[in-house]
């Protein structure tokens, strides 16, 4: 399509960073409302498989992915209770070799940094909340609650979860609480002195399970996240502080190994864990969603991230070879939905890599391997 075109995309969350990217790269007028105020280090940590180094790579910011966060040895999968080791998937020089790219630990702040080092300096305007976005003519009106408001070609709704694109696009619905809690903590590695950290493990249990992993090559600092049953919080339960009583006790027979690194929780972050009912309709017009405003996935396959980025590859290819933005859409869609859709499920059987069983179909994806509506 015609690079006069004004394209605007709403979230500057990961999915909208990196569409804007490379719309930004290849020659289009991008701009991205985000309605926080500005950018402070907040969130946890992100996992990244090998399909997302290929669009990063594109990007020119692959390197600065990997030396921000840590190429882990493996995924290992333990038992909750025996420490026995399920399942462990290498990360050597063979299997980057295999997937096309590193797997990747990284601080959502880190990733978040470098995705929008990829744009023009004024590209992103903050403190810019949707209060309105409707078809005008030949284009998209979008009207903030500031007042301001903004004539565009196109409208990317990237803003997460909770989208206000989304309804629009598809009718208002509230995110769906999936029966689960998760706790967060991020603390210093020296509090588990002693303690065998692998790089990245996932500890099984019958209904609930949790994962730890270091962020940066440093290993100075640990994330765990953990995933338990709970019918006492909704999908409008704000988020509240817990303790590391809250992971003690949800995994009461712990193995000493998972008890260390629950005892070093300091600062704990409860929430619900939701998703969205699976809806293909991810564009109206000239109007099209991306990352979790379209297909929020639970997080059990960590693989969230991963979505997102391929989203914002995909999307910015079908802009750039379609004639119109309803081709455009059509292509991102026909591309991406089956994957998706394979990720959602499996993502709430909640089995991935706890056996072996084949992943080249999920870390060897590359998004521009393929004519689209065939990459899938």
């Amino acid at each position: 399509m015609d690079k006069t075109m004004r394209i605007a995309v709403i979230g500057a969350g990961i999915a909208g960073l990196t569409v804007a990217g490379l719309l930004h790269q290849r020659g289009y007028s991008v701009t991205v409302f985000e309605q926080a105020k500005s950018f402070w280090r907040i969130g946890s940590g992100i996992i990244l498989g090998a399909s997302t180094a290929k669009v990063l790579r594109r990007l020119g910011v692959e390197d600065a992915m990997v030396q921000a966060g840590i190429k882990p040895d493996a995924f290992v999968s333990r038992d909750v209770a025996s420490g026995e080791v399920m399942n462990e998937l290498v990360f050597d020089d063979e299997a980057e070799a295999r997937f096309g790219g590193p797997f990747v630990n990284i601080h959502r702040a880190d990733l978040h940094k470098i995705l929008l080092s990829s744009l023009g300096s004024n590209a992103v305007r903050f403190d810019h909340q949707l209060a309105g976005l409707n078809h005008s003519g030949d284009g998209v009106r979008l009207d903030f609650a500031d007042g301001s408001g903004f004539d565009a070609d196109i409208a990317i709704g990237a803003d997460g979860i909770r989208s206000v694109v989304r309804d629009i696009v598809q009718g208002a619905s509230p995110p769906r609480y999936v029966g689960k809690l998760a706790l967060r903590s991020v603390f210093a590695s020296h509090k588990i002195a002693g303690v065998a950290m692998r790089d990245c493990t996932k500890w099984w249990g019958e209904d609930r399970h949790l994962l730890a992993y270091y962020m940066s090559e440093r290993r100075d600092e640990c994330y765990i996240m953990a995933a338990v049953p709970s019918d006492a919080w909704s999908e409008d339960t704000p988020p509240r502080d817990g303790t590391r009583d809250d992971f003690i006790s949800a995994f009461p027979d712990a193995h000493p190994d998972l008890m260390g690194l629950m005892t070093a929780a300091e600062k704990v972050q409860l929430l619900p864990i939701c998703d969205r009912v699976r809806n293909d309709k991810w564009s109206d017009g000239r109007i099209v969603l991306a990352g979790d405003a379209c297909h929020a996935v639970r997080p059990f396959m960590a693989a969230g991230g991963s979505m997102a980025i391929e989203d914002g590859a995909i999307l910015a290819r079908a802009i750039e070879v379609a004639s119109s933005p309803e081709q455009a859409f059509a292509l991102y869609e026909a591309t991406r939905i089956d994957r998706v859709g394979d990720v959602q499920r499996i993502s709430a059987e909640n089995s991935w890599l706890k056996t072996p069983h084949a992943t080249d179909w999920f870390f060897g994806y590359d998004p521009y391997a393929h004519d689209l509506a065939k990459a899938a």
